[in-house]
């Protein structure tokens, strides 16, 4: 039903963003809520990489039963289908890219059933293909700060990952990550310097449940100019606005801190809300 994705404009005459289509090479569990993808194939090719170590992309998902053929043509579908029909984007960061052997690495979070993505991660066959626009990104650790603070849940850890493994051996900081228990920690590569400290809500998470915004209150903050990473839940993620922003007084260019979902919002809803108040970590 889809035609070739590329360079049809979208209406308002802006090109559509192209489309990278790929192949599941490998499945692996990681945590117990944590299902890593090794993608790649022919389509690697048209896959333009960074250097960001927050890379992200957004897979496209389409109903099985409308026998889509992909990489999606999205003027041509919205031509044709119902709203409601419409291939659906779920938003994930790259958690590592080799271009010489031709694979990326993509860490899904899968609780159950619940979603869409990661229930489709833990289920992928190998050589099944999916479709995603990017990556976009623009973070990167920089040796200019004398401390580099990581805060985040779950969703963060791949971009948490990249940025330690990109670090110079001198660099120094701290990294609290908040996961539902001990069983979902892992080893990550960080310079020496690099504190990692695992906290646990103990079950899966709830706006009662999560502790990261309590704990980093009760860190004594660094001396120097630091560089703070914070992203996980959209309200988690605007009280920590308070404590880096308006408590500390770090400098908003010396923060990558943003929400990457929103807790009982779909992603649709979550990245419309993006454009209102309520979506907003930072009021202007």
């Amino acid at each position: 039903m889809s035609q070739p994705a590329g360079g049809r404009p979208q209406s308002g005459g802006r090109p559509a963003r192209p489309q990278v289509l790929l192949q599941v090479l490998k499945r692996e569990s990681i945590a117990p809520h944590l299902v890593r993808l090794t993608l790649g194939g022919p389509g690697i090719s048209d896959f333009v990489d960074k250097p960001a170590t927050d890379r992200y992309v957004k897979f496209l998902f389409a109903k099985p039963e409308l026998g889509l053929e992909l990489p999606y043509d999205m003027e041509a579908l919205r031509e044709q289908l119902a709203p409601e029909d419409m291939p659906v984007r779920r938003t994930y960061t790259v958690r590592r890219s080799d271009m010489e052997a031709g694979t990326i690495e993509v860490d899904f979070v899968v609780h159950g059933d619940e979603g869409l993505a990661g229930p489709w991660a833990r289920d992928a066959q190998i050589g099944s293909s999916i479709c995603f626009s990017g990556p976009g990104g623009m973070f990167v650790p920089k040796e200019e700060f004398d401390f580099h603070f990581f805060a985040g849940d779950e969703t963060a850890i791949p971009a948490i990952a990249a940025s330690l493994e990109s670090m110079s051996p001198q660099m120094k900081g701290l990294v609290v990550i908040e996961v539902a228990d001990e069983a979902d920690e892992m080893q990550l590569q960080a310079p020496a310097g690099m504190e990692i400290r695992w906290i646990h809500r103990n079950g899966q998470f709830t706006p009662e449940s999560t502790i990261l915004e309590s704990v980093i209150r009760e860190i004594p903050w660094p001396e120097g100019r630091v560089q703070v990473f914070a992203h996980g839940e959209r309200e988690v993620m605007k009280k920590l606005r308070h404590v880096f922003y308006d408590e500390h007084g770090v400098d908003r260019r010396d923060m990558s801190l943003s929400a990457y979902w929103a807790y009982g919002r779909a992603e649709d809803a979550f990245q419309a809300e993006k454009r209102t108040d309520i979506g907003k970590i930072f009021a202007d």
